[in-house]
């Protein structure tokens, strides 16, 4: 589990300093256990590209596995933090859910470190996240934006009942999930690249179509 660093807090620019130092190590770290995975990550190799020692990451984090699941929470968060910054309240449901998913689409395709940090945690059967504790923040937000879209839906009538937020969220994270952590192998076998920039518009049009004609199917019919 990640740890705080203990003690007194100091002034105010020895605390953005610190903050400052913990975020560049989190960057660093970011990308060195998304490139080799939580076994092949080096604690001496991201000392070695910060302004830090390893002295002082052990400081911040307590450990490997401390700094690892940080720069998980961390890469969660920033999906979350989207997610709730989304203001659909004044678009119609259908709008709103497309809004939704085209941003779950940009975001996983401008950060695919992401895609590798969730692939190698479902390696590791989660067992690094389920140490959070901020892990049941990391759900509410996805669900809850979700929720009031679907209510406002079956509200006016369009979205079908036998649905929840977590089925919605499924749909479209399987779809932003495999374009990118996929996207080498599917282009070895059918020489398509699922990342060419002629095909993304389409791609992100067929996401939202996808996931409203699912919404929508049945909905009126005997």
């Amino acid at each position: 589990m990640s740890a705080q660093p203990s003690g007194p807090v100091g002034t105010p620019e020895r605390q953005r300093d610190a903050e400052r130092t913990r975020a560049e190590i989190l960057d660093v770290a970011t990308a060195e256990f998304a490139d080799r995975g939580y076994a092949g990550a080096r604690v001496d190799e991201i000392a070695a590209r910060t302004r830090t020692t390893k002295r002082m990451l052990y400081y911040y984090f307590g450990s490997k596995e401390g700094l690892y699941v940080a720069v998980l929470e961390r890469a969660y968060q920033g999906i979350r933090a989207l997610e709730q910054q989304l203001d659909v309240d004044h678009l119609d449901p259908a709008r709103a859910m497309r809004a939704l998913a085209e941003l779950t689409f940009d975001h996983h395709e401008s950060h695919p470190a992401f895609i590798r940090l969730v692939s190698i945690e479902n390696i590791h059967h989660a067992e690094h996240l389920r140490t959070s504790p901020i892990l049941p923040g990391l759900a509410a937000p996805a669900v809850d934006v979700l929720g009031g879209i679907l209510a406002r839906g079956r509200r006016a009538g369009l979205f079908r009942e036998d649905v929840d937020a977590l089925d919605v969220h499924m749909v479209i994270s399987a779809f932003c999930v495999f374009r990118t952590a996929n996207r080498h192998t599917f282009q070895a076998i059918f020489d398509r690249d699922l990342l060419d920039p002629d095909r993304r518009d389409h791609y992100r049009r067929m996401l939202g179509d996808l996931v409203l004609e699912y919404l929508t199917a049945h909905v009126g019919r005997a």
